[in-house]
Order: structure tokens, then C-alpha cells, then sequence
């Protein structure tokens, strides 16, 4: 289970409505920020979030709208003395940029808390057992953009039925079952996993796209997702603006999840010269389970 509280969803231009992108993504206990826009940590803080086991940033780029939080995060993570180290990931050009930034504010090396920098390639970024973190490039601009695909493994689990027809006994039988090892019941009969155990079930599967000027390539990292964030800037009437930006129309966002099996779509990175609905519209008549994320949208995948 993937649980996300977006916490930032404008566009360049921040909104009365609206921060500068950030999204927090709850797994297994861990928390992880995807982006940090301008004002990031008081978002946490109205959103319930708060500062703790927050130690991850992956970025997707180095666009100041996706990365001028950090400082202000930083400075507050560092008068509440927290000592965890935070890693930031993302491309080296976008690392470059966070680390003259930080330098520029507390001199070379230094930070208000341990960093630690993790320059991205295409693969597996974090194992945390319970999911996978895998990034894959993107191309925005003269950027080295990546976006991220969160994978939880699915899983067989014993069927009550089975166990009750075979006579296998509650207890510590049946966790050994569930671990995958065999055990003998009374009267010597050998009760092998595969006898009681069901289909593979419950993986899941979100991806994060942040900005982007195409879908080309991309579907292979997004096929079958049980959720999709990817932007969507401009509407298709100004298709050709969102070409010059480098960025997406929600049409364009819309027809790419259509064509990939995804199950949800959610926009983001959105512009205020248009209405939510307009942007719903335009997406929904393409991809009907599309929904706009608004700051503190709490979702569950």
C-alpha cells in the first residue's frame, strides 16, 4: 500500500490554492518527498504530515519550482536537532544545482542536517523489502529529468478453506506454511505451501511523472499501474504553447494512461489559467477514472 499526500500541485506560478510541487509518499512505514517546491515544510505541517522518518527526497528535476524548498526544510530539520541523515536523489545536473544552492547558504559541505547526495541512472533506486523504488529518464527541457515507479511485490497468502478441508491446526503450523516451508500433521501426512496456499495478490503499483514535454518511451514503466501522477500544464487548445514549455496537455496525459492499462490517473503541476473543470473535462472524456489533485489530497493505492 502506497498512501500519498500531495502537498504542492501548481504549476510554475504558485496559487492561493496551490504550492509549488511536492508530493509525500507513505510505504511501510517509510516516508518518502518527491520534490520539494518553495514553502514544502509548512505544507507538512498543515497537512498533519510533520517533520518525523522523513529522511528521502528523490527529485525529478532541478527547476527551482521543484527544488527551492530545500533549504527552509532543511534550516527547520535542523532547529529541531534532527540528526537523521537525509538522502537526496536525483540526476547529477539536478544534485549540482542543490549543492551550490546549499553551499551558497551555509558554505561548501555544509547543511543545517547530514546530507547525503545519490546521483540517479536508470534502475532500481531504494529496496526497502516491502516495495522497490525504480527511476527511469525523462525529457524536459535541457534537463536531466527522471520519474519514479514504486512497485510492492504481490503475495500468496493461506486460504482457510484449504487448511480446514486438509486438517492442518491453528498455530504455529500454519505460520510455517505461510513461510513457505512444509509440515507434517497428525497421522504423518506431509501438508506442502502450494496445497493451501492462494493466487498471487494485493501488489500494487504507482508511478510519478513530474514535468515532461513527451510520453514517447515511456510506456514501459508505466504499463499496468494501478495509479499514475504525471502533469498536465496546458490543455490541448494550447498544445503548441505547451510544446514551446516542454510540458504536457491533460488530453495528452489522458490518452497516454488510456493506452497503458492504467487503473487511476491523477494531474498535477496544474496552471491557473485554467478552471479544475475544464482540466477534468478535457482528461475525462479521453480517461474517465482521472481525478485533479488539489493540495492535501490524501490518497490510498
Amino acid at each position: 500500500m502506497f498512501a500519498l499526500t500531495f502537498l504542492g500541485t501548481s504549476a510554475s506560478v504558485p496559487s492561493a490554492e496551490r504550492n509549488h510541487p511536492a508530493l509525500l509518499v507513505d510505504a511501510a512505514g517509510k516516508r518518502i518527498l518527491i520534490d520539494c517546491g518553495e514553502g514544502t515544510q509548512r505544507q507538512l505541517l498543515r497537512s498533519g504530515a510533520g517533520f518525523r522518518r522523513l529522511d528521502r527526497i528523490l527529485l525529478t528535476h532541478g527547476h527551482f519550482d521543484h527544488v527551492l524548498g530545500i533549504p527552509g526544510l532543511f534550516s527547520t530539520l535542523g532547529l529541531r536537532q534532527n540528526s537523521e541523515v537525509m538522502t537526496i536523489h536525483g540526476g547529477q545536473g539536478t544534485l549540482d544545482i542543490v549543492v551550490r544552492m546549499l553551499a551558497g547558504l551555509w558554505g561548501a559541505g555544509r547543511a543545517p542536517i547530514p546530507v547525503e547526495f545519490a546521483a540517479l541512472t536508470e534502475g532500481q533506486v531504494v529496496d526497502a523489502g516491502d516495495f522497490t523504488i525504480d527511476c527511469f529518464p525523462i525529457r524536459h527541457r535541457d534537463t536531466d529529468s527522471f520519474g519514479f515507479s514504486f512497485q510492492s511485490p504481490a503475495r500468496r497468502h493461506l486460504r482457510s478453506d484449504l487448511l480446514a478441508a486438509l486438517g492442518v491446526p491453528d498455530g504455529p503450523m500454519r505460520g510455517e506454511l505461510a513461510e513457505g516451508r512444509p509440515v507434517v500433521i497428525e497421522g504423518g501426512r506431509t501438508i506442502d505451501p502450494e496445497d493451501v496456499l492462494g493466487p498471487p495478490s494485493g501488489g500494487r503499483k504507482l508511478v510519478v511523472i513530474g514535468d515532461t514535454e513527451t510520453t514517447e518511451g515511456l510506456s514501459k514503466y508505466v504499463a499496468d499501474a494501478d495509479m499514475l501522477v504525471i502533469e498536465a500544464t496546458f490543455l490541448d487548445r494550447d498544445a503548441s504553447t505547451a510544446r514551446d514549455y516542454g510540458h504536457l496537455t491533460a488530453a495528452e496525459a489522458a490518452s497516454f494512461a488510456a493506452a497503458n492499462n492504467v487503473k487511476q490517473l491523477v494531474l498535477t503541476h496544474l496552471s491557473g489559467r485554467y478552471q479544475d473543470e475544464e482540466i477534468l473535462a478535457e482528461a475525462a472524456n479521453i480517461f474517465p477514472n482521472t481525478r485533479i489533485a488539489a493540495d492535501f489530497d490524501h490518497l490510498v493505492v
